[in-house]
């Protein structure tokens, strides 16, 4: 009768490891290579903080652009605003619905009602200019760990720990 109860628990006890190797237990910021046969994850792990930035080199002005997120309770992305030196190609000089644009010191605020979406891609140009993700006071340098003309889906999701093992983690 021992040994039953002793089996019994060393099952239970390896479904239970079983069980959270692979429940999607992780909440990550995630960069996928959509378009491979083979995608790979890369992965920066979110804690309770819900805001980060994306900042990037325009490719032309080669100026600083900032772009402010946050994470909705339901895991989506809203796009709160962009900050600016520049007008032109992607930088806009004028607010549309459900926008808002402001001046002040040169820099140019563009402000977003309510722009939510699930994902969206991102592509990381042969340009030799920065292109940064901001989390929690910790900048990670996106051009080092992704490739060059390349474009990544990007999206918070809910990972196990094998998928962290598969993937590459960007941060810590």
């Amino acid at each position: 009768m021992n040994k039953r109860i002793l089996l019994s628990l060393i099952l239970v006890n390896m479904l239970i490891i079983v069980l959270v190797f692979f429940l999607p237990l992780f909440k990550v910021f995630t960069f996928s290579d959509h378009r491979s046969d083979h995608p790979k994850i890369y992965y920066i792990l979110m804690e309770d903080e819900q805001a980060f930035e994306i900042r990037y080199v325009h490719s032309i002005f080669l100026s600083n652009v900032f772009e402010q997120y946050r994470v909705t309770p339901r895991d989506q992305i809203q796009f709160l605003s962009m900050n600016y030196e520049d007008v032109g190609i992607g930088l806009p000089g004028y607010a549309e619905q459900g926008e808002t644009l402001t001046v002040e010191d040169g820099i140019y605020t563009l402000t977003f009602e309510n722009r939510v979406v699930d994902s969206f891609v991102l592509f990381v140009g042969d340009v030799d200019a920065d292109l940064a993700f901001r989390y929690k006071g910790e900048e990670v340098n996106l051009k080092k760990h992704l490739t060059k003309g390349k474009s990544y889906l990007f999206e918070v999701e809910r990972i196990s720990l094998y998928d962290m093992m598969k993937g590459v983690k960007l941060n810590g």
